[in-house]
């Protein structure tokens, strides 16, 4: 059959000939529309290859899952799951919808493979999230389903803990797991809440809403908080010291990166916002591995950042990640990436031996 991963290639031109954004739009509206008629559900189906494993003490079909960002009013959640992933995370949402930061904000670096973008948690609100994410059968269909918080962009940062205390507790009841987002660069001062002090007290008001809603809701839904590329050593080491204090069950490394050292010369490289593509793998690589020293063999760490083929998300692997998130590869790769990797872990039989 000829499916979209056999098309993507004869697709990929036409998109790149439109702005990064309004591609991205119609990416996701294509893919909704695909999904929604039964003639062309079939497409999108990928080989949903299995390699079972569990993170977090949740079972996934494999460790390949989407990053947020991507799909972020979680409109698409049923029509990206059906191209093969183990997991999907969608977001970030905020309390209250916002228009994100002024267009044109996502711009391609295709000599590098990579984007970076400004979007600034453009987002329809948590109202509209949580009907979008209730309206998905991909939990019902064992699927396992991240949902990112953030908080409001006029939302004073000494403020931040509110929004993401609103956003925890709307998300919980429909969460497989909870990602607190604190590495965006595109919201002013938000990675300031990575400092010690500052993540201390935020991860303390979300350890004590949390229990709460774990004993209204009869269930512990596991929390991962989202870090960036470009911590030093010692705010690395503090995080490692800080996240088990509070109970948290793992981290996703890393975001994307203000570093331009990797594409200086290129087009748009000296456009605001975060870099993402494969100069953020080695950055990422860095992180992962300095966590995994820090906080032993059985802390989960979800590796994200550059990956484009099955080589790069084995290496996440190696460095210590449990499992993987994909989002720009998919851009320049296609859906073929997921079987990719998943085909390269297999090879590698990294999982059969944990």
């Amino acid at each position: 059959m000829f499916n979209t991963f056999k098309l993507y290639p004869f697709v990929r031109p036409l998109l790149f000939s439109m702005d990064a954004e309004t591609a991205h739009e119609m990416t996701l509206k294509s893919l909704q529309k695909a999904h929604h008629c039964k003639a062309t559900r079939e497409l999108l189906k990928g080989s949903h290859t299995l390699l079972p494993t569990t993170l977090m003490g949740l079972p996934l079909r494999n460790p390949i899952g989407l990053a947020a960002g991507l799909d972020k009013n979680g409109e698409c959640i049923d029509a990206l799951g059906q191209l093969g992933f183990g997991f999907i995370e969608v977001g970030t949402v905020t309390p209250r919808a916002q228009p994100g930061n002024p267009k044109p904000r996502m711009f391609r670096l295709p000599q590098a493979e990579s984007l970076i973008n400004r979007m600034g948690f453009n987002n329809h609100g948590l109202d509209t999230f949580l009907q979008n994410v209730q309206q998905s059968e991909w939990r019902a269909k064992r699927g396992v389903l991240g949902l990112n918080i953030g908080k409001n962009a006029d939302t004073p940062i000494e403020n931040a803990a509110s929004d993401y205390l609103i956003g925890l507790e709307g998300v919980y009841p429909f969460a497989d797991y909870v990602t607190i987002n604190i590495s965006s660069p595109n919201t002013k001062n938000l990675r300031a809440l990575q400092g010690g002090d500052e993540l201390s007290d935020l991860l303390r008001q979300i350890a004590d809403k949390r229990k709460e809603l774990a004993d209204r809701y009869g269930r512990r839904v596991p929390v991962v908080v989202k870090i960036a590329p470009d911590l030093e050593a010692g705010q690395i080491q503090a995080i490692a010291h800080i996240l088990p204090r509070y109970e948290i069950d793992g981290v996703i490394a890393t975001n994307t990166t203000l570093s331009r050292s990797a594409v200086q010369g290129l087009k748009h490289s000296e456009e605001s916002g975060g870099l993402s593509g494969p100069p953020v793998h080695e950055l990422s690589l860095k992180v992962i591995e300095s966590l995994r020293k820090e906080m032993g063999p059985d802390f989960t760490i979800i590796g994200v950042g550059g990956i484009n083929s099955g080589k790069q998300a084995l290496e996440k692997i190696n460095a210590g990640a449990n499992a993987v998130q994909l989002y720009t590869g998919l851009i320049y790769q296609g859906p073929k990436l997921i079987a990719d990797c998943i085909n390269t872990l297999r090879k590698s039989d990294i999982f059969m031996r944990k």
